[in-house]
C-alpha cells in the first residue's frame, strides 16, 4: 500500500468522463478569413446542445453517442456557418466571415464584448439574486445517496511509447486503449476506483455536514482505505455559485461569481430548450492571460435562472503548473418548481509539463452521481459529529453483485478492464521494480523485505565538526499501519572519529480513541537553537542547519547531545491532541571555538548542562486530514492552522549542571486564502522562562546562516545573535500567485509568482541567566523590536524561487544586513 501513496503522490491528478462508443467524432481548428485563429467560438452539433468551444489556438474536437451530420459555429462578429461532417471527421478547417451585429440595441463587439448593456450580463445579475435559493442551501436539512468513481490514465499514448523501453515486458497493457472524448487522443487507463457514500448535511446554525463511506473498491490495491482518503482530497466538491473555487490550492473566479464581469467576458450565444426548459447558452472566457479563470458555458433556464448545465476548462495561460487542462462540467436536476439541485459531477485534470504536446501526461477523471435525495428530515447537531469507521473490512469485501446492483451506470469495456490488468501487473516483476524505486525517491526508504532502509537522501552529509559523516539506519515494517515500530541508524563522523547513534520505539496503545506513545535515546552532533517552538516530539529529528555545506559565517556553534524522550499523546477528539512527557539533555560544546559554559550554583564554571525536564502540552490541528491509524500518519493537507501550548518544569535534582525552571510557550501558524489577493501565511510565537538557565537551555532566536530560505528562521540573523528566556514573535509570507506579473506584457509568459516577507521577533532575558554567563558570548536580545522583510520570485522553472531580504534594523553588526536566498518550492 505505501508503494501506491508514493506512486499517487509522483503522478499527478485527472478526470474523464467514460461514455459508451461515440458514433459521430469531430475536430479541426476555426480561423478567420486571414488564417488567424478564432479563440472560444461556439461549436455545437446542428440541432442538439451538445456543443464545446474552440481553445486559444482556435482548435476544437466534439464528439456524440448520437448520429450527427451538421456542426454550426458561431462567435460574435462573425457569420454563422453550418458545415457537413463525416461520422469521424477530425481535420475540418472552418473559415468565419465577419459581420457587424447588434443585440437589441447593444452594439457587439468581436470577441471583446462590454458589460454595460449585455443582455448575458443582465442574466447573470438575474442569477446572482437566485442564488440564495438554489441548490440543497434552500433547505435546512438535506440526505443524497452519492457514487463516485475516479479513474487514472496514461494520456496521448503513442507508438513511440508503446515501444520504449520503459513497457519492454508490460505491452499488454496497451489492449486496454481508448480515445477520449474531449480531446479525441488516445488514453490507458491504468487504475479505477469506485465509492459509494451517504452524505448529511444540515443548513440551519449550527451547519454541520456528514459523510459516511459505505463501500469502496479500487483495482489492484490493498489497503485501499489509504486510496480513498488521498484520491478526495485531489478534488472538492465544487460549488459553481460560490465566488471562487478553489482547484489545485488555487482560488479561481467563478464565472457565477459577482466578479465576474471584472474577470472574464459574457456573451449570449443560443436560446434553446434543454431539458424541456427555455434555456439561454451564455459563453465566457479570461479578460486577461494568465488570470485564475475559467473558459466554458453554461445552459441558464428561462424565468428560474438557474443552472441547468455548466462546463468549462481552465484557460491554458492561466498561472498554475503542471496542469495542463482541467475540465468542469456539472449537470442539475429540478426538484420542484423553482430548485435545481445536483445531479451529476464531471472532472477531468491532465497533469503534464506545458509547452510539450507529444508527451504522454497523466490524467485523474472523476465522476460523482447523486440521486435519492431527501429534505428537511432532521438530526440533531451531535448526529454529524458522528465519524464512520473507514477502516472497516467489510467497506473494502463487497461483492461484483452487490456492485452491479448498485452502480448507478453501468462500467464501459475499457473500466471493466482496469481490475484485470491492474491484477495482472502486480503480478509482473518489472512493474514491482518500478514501483520500488518510486517509494525511494517519494518516501526516502528503501523496502527490504519488513525493514525500511533510509532515510536515503541522509546517508552522507558534512559539518565543521564531524566533516565527512556517513549514516546508516532504518526502521521495522510490515505493513502501512503498524501498531509498533522501532527505528535505529548509526553514524561516523571523519573528522572527530566518533560514531553517533540513535534508537526509538514507538506503538499506537489504542486506535480510538488514538493513544500513542514512545520512547528514544540519540548521541550526535547538531545546530540547536533552529527553533523557537518544536512542534514534533521526534528523538531521531535533525536540523537541516546541523549541515554546514550551503552555509555562511561561522558554521562551529554545534552541540554534541545526548537525548533521552519519552512520551505519551492521547487524542479525545479529531484533531485534538493533549501530551506529556519526560525529556532527559546532556548538552556540551562540540566544536572548540564554540562554549555553552556557564557559573553554577557553586560559583564554578561548567561546561556541561544535565537537564530533567517534564512537559504537559495542548495541540490543535482544525482541518486536517490524515490517512492511516498506525505508528505513521501521513497527512493528506498541509494548509490547516495549528495552534500549541506548551508547558516545561525543569528540575535541578540537586545536581550543580541542572536548573530548576518553568517555561511557557504558545505557537500559532494559518494559511489565508484571501481569493483574488493570494495566499497568506501568518505565524505568531510567544514564550517565557521562569528561572535562571544557561545558554544551553535558553531561548535562542533562530538564525539562518544558510544559502537558502528557511521558513522556522529570521533569515538575515546568524546563529545566536539574539538571545532570550522572553519572545514575541509574527512573520508573514504573502504570495500574489502571479497576480501582478499576469499584468505586465512579456513578463505574464513567465508564470511567475511575487513574494513578500516580513519577519519581527521582541525579547529580553532575565538578569539572573545573564550573571551565571560564562559562554564568552554576550547575550544581546531584540529590544527594541527586530524586523526584516523581503521579495521574492517563485516559479522560476517551475520549481527555483529567490528571496531578497532587507534588514529593518540593527544593522552593520557583522552580519548580513542583505543576502538573496534560494528555495524549492513545488506548487500547481
Amino acid at each position: 500500500m505505501k508503494r501506491y501513496i508514493i506512486l499517487l503522490s509522483g503522478i499527478g491528478l485527472f478526470l474523464f468522463f467514460p461514455r459508451s462508443f461515440a458514433q459521430t467524432k469531430v475536430g479541426g481548428i476555426v480561423t478567420d478569413e486571414k488564417g488567424a485563429p478564432v479563440p472560444f467560438a461556439n461549436v455545437v452539433f446542428t440541432g442538439s446542445t451538445e456543443g464545446t468551444i474552440t481553445d486559444e489556438s482556435g482548435r476544437f474536437y466534439l464528439q456524440s453517442n448520437k448520429t450527427y451530420t451538421k456542426i454550426t459555429v458561431a462567435f460574435l462578429g462573425y457569420k454563422t456557418v453550418t458545415v457537413p461532417v463525416k461520422p469521424r471527421d477530425l481535420h475540418l478547417k472552418i473559415v468565419l466571415k465577419p459581420e457587424a451585429q447588434t443585440l437589441g440595441d447593444v452594439k457587439l463587439y468581436v470577441g471583446k464584448p462590454k458589460n454595460k448593456g449585455n443582455p448575458a450580463v443582465k442574466i447573470l445579475k438575474k442569477i446572482w439574486a437566485r442564488k440564495h435559493r438554489n441548490g440543497t442551501r434552500v433547505f435546512d436539512y438535506y440526505e443524497a445517496e452519492k457514487y463516485e468513481k475516479i479513474e487514472f490514465d496514461l494520456y496521448n499514448v503513442t507508438e513511440k511509447l508503446k515501444k520504449s523501453r520503459l513497457f519492454k515486458g508490460l505491452e499488454f497493457v496497451f489492449n486496454y486503449v481508448d480515445t477520449s472524448r474531449i480531446t479525441g487522443k488516445p488514453f490507458l487507463p491504468v487504475f479505477i476506483n469506485e465509492a459509494l457514500y451517504k452524505i448529511y448535511g444540515r443548513n440551519i446554525p449550527p451547519r454541520k455536514y456528514r459523510e459516511d463511506l459505505l463501500a469502496q473498491k479500487a483495482s489492484g490495491v490493498e489497503n485501499n482505505e489509504f486510496v480513498n482518503m488521498y484520491l478526495k482530497d485531489l478534488y472538492l466538491q465544487y460549488d459553481v455559485y460560490k465566488n471562487f473555487i478553489h482547484v489545485f490550492g488555487k482560488d479561481f473566479v467563478s464565472p457565477l461569481s459577482k466578479l465576474g464581469p471584472l474577470t472574464y467576458y459574457y456573451v449570449l450565444s443560443d436560446t434553446a430548450q434543454y431539458n424541456g426548459i427555455t434555456s439561454y447558452n451564455i459563453i465566457f472566457y479570461p479578460r486577461r492571460r494568465g488570470d485564475l479563470a475559467f473558459k466554458g458555458d453554461m445552459w441558464i433556464a428561462d424565468s428560474l435562472w438557474s443552472v441547468q448545465n455548466i462546463s468549462m476548462h481552465i484557460s491554458g495561460k492561466a498561472n498554475v503548473n503542471w496542469i495542463k487542462d482541467f475540465y468542469l462540467e456539472q449537470d442539475f436536476q429540478r426538484i420542484n418548481d423553482t430548485v435545481f439541485v445536483l445531479k451529476r459531477d464531471h472532472i477531468t485534470s491532465q497533469l503534464g509539463i506545458e509547452n510539450m504536446d507529444k508527451a504522454t501526461d497523466i490524467l485523474v477523471k472523476r465522476t460523482s452521481i447523486y440521486d435519492n435525495y431527501v429534505f428537511n428530515r432532521p438530526h440533531p447537531p451531535e448526529f454529524y459529529d458522528e465519524e464512520t469507521d473507514i477502516y472497516d473490512k467489510k467497506i473494502y469485501t463487497k461483492s461484483d453483485t452487490f456492485w452491479q446492483k448498485t452502480r448507478p451506470e453501468k462500467l464501459n469495456r475499457n473500466e471493466k478492464g482496469i481490475y484485470q490488468m491492474l491484477d495482472s501487473l502486480q503480478k509482473t516483476p518489472k512493474f514491482k521494480r518500478m514501483t520500488d524505486l518510486a517509494t525511494i525517491l517519494g518516501s526516502g526508504y528503501a523496502y527490504i523485505k519488513y525493514f525500511d532502509y533510509g532515510p536515503v537522501f541522509s546517508t552522507v552529509g558534512y559539518n565543521d565538526v564531524e566533516g565527512i559523516r556517513l549514516r546508516v539506519g532504518g526502521r521495522t515494517y510490515f505493513e502501512t499501519n503498524d501498531l509498533y515500530r522501532a527505528e535505529a541508524y548509526t553514524a561516523y563522523g571523519f573528522r572527530d572519529k566518533r560514531f553517533k547513534y540513535g534508537l526509538k520505539l514507538s506503538g499506537v496503545l489504542n486506535i480510538k480513541p488514538r493513544v500513542f506513545a514512545q520512547a528514544g535515546y540519540r548521541n550526535d552532533v547538531e545546530q540547536i537553537g533552529v527553533s523557537l517552538t518544536s512542534l514534533e516530539d521526534d528523538v531521531l529529528s535533525r536540523d537541516f542547519a546541523s549541515s554546514s555545506v550551503f552555509a555562511t559565517g561561522d558554521k562551529s556553534k554545534l552541540t554534541h547531545v545526548r537525548i533521552f524522550d519519552a512520551n505519551i499523546a492521547f487524542e479525545p477528539r479529531k484533531n485534538i491532541e493533549l501530551s506529556g512527557g519526560f525529556h532527559y539533555k546532556n548538552l556540551v560544546s562540540a566544536h572548540p571555538r564554540f562554549h555553552l559554559d556557564y557559573i553554577d550554583k557553586n560559583g564554578r564554571i561548567r561546561t556541561q548542562v544535565r537537564q530533567p525536564e517534564w512537559y504537559v502540552q495542548f495541540k490543535s490541528t482544525p482541518g486536517r486530514k490524515t490517512v492511516g491509524y498506525g505508528v505513521k500518519r501521513y497527512d493528506v493537507n498541509t494548509d490547516y492552522p495549528i495552534l500549541l501550548l506548551r508547558y516545561t518544569r525543569g528540575f535541578d535534582h540537586g545536581a550543580s549542571d541542572a536548573f530548576t525552571y518553568s517555561k511557557i510557550q504558545f505557537y500559532y501558524s494559518q494559511y489565508i486564502n484571501i481569493g483574488a489577493v493570494g495566499v497568506s501565511f501568518v505565524q505568531a510565537e510567544a514564550g517565557k522562562t521562569f528561572g535562571k538557565i544557561p545558554l544551553a537551555l535558553l531561548n535562542v532566536v533562530p538564525g539562518n546562516q544558510s544559502f537558502f530560505y528557511v521558513k522556522q528562521s529570521f533569515q538575515l540573523l546568524n546563529y545566536y545573535e539574539f538571545i532570550t528566556d522572553t519572545y514575541l514573535s509574527f512573520k508573514w509570507m504573502h504570495n500574489f500567485e502571479g497576480r501582478i506579473f499576469s499584468k505586465i506584457p512579456l513578463i505574464n509568459r513567465t508564470k511567475w509568482r511575487e513574494l513578500v516577507f516580513f519577519n519581527s521577533v521582541w525579547g529580553d532575558i532575565s538578569p539572573g541567566s545573564v550573571q551565571i554567563n560564562a559562554s564568552g558570548i554576550p547575550y544581546q536580545t531584540p529590544n527594541p523590536v527586530y524586523f526584516e522583510y523581503g521579495a521574492g520570485i517563485t516559479n522560476i522553472l517551475k520549481f527555483l524561487e529567490f528571496d531578497a531580504f532587507w534588514r529593518g534594523n540593527y544593522r552593520h553588526r557583522g552580519g548580513q544586513d542583505f543576502f538573496v536566498k534560494m528555495n524549492f518550492r513545488l506548487n500547481f
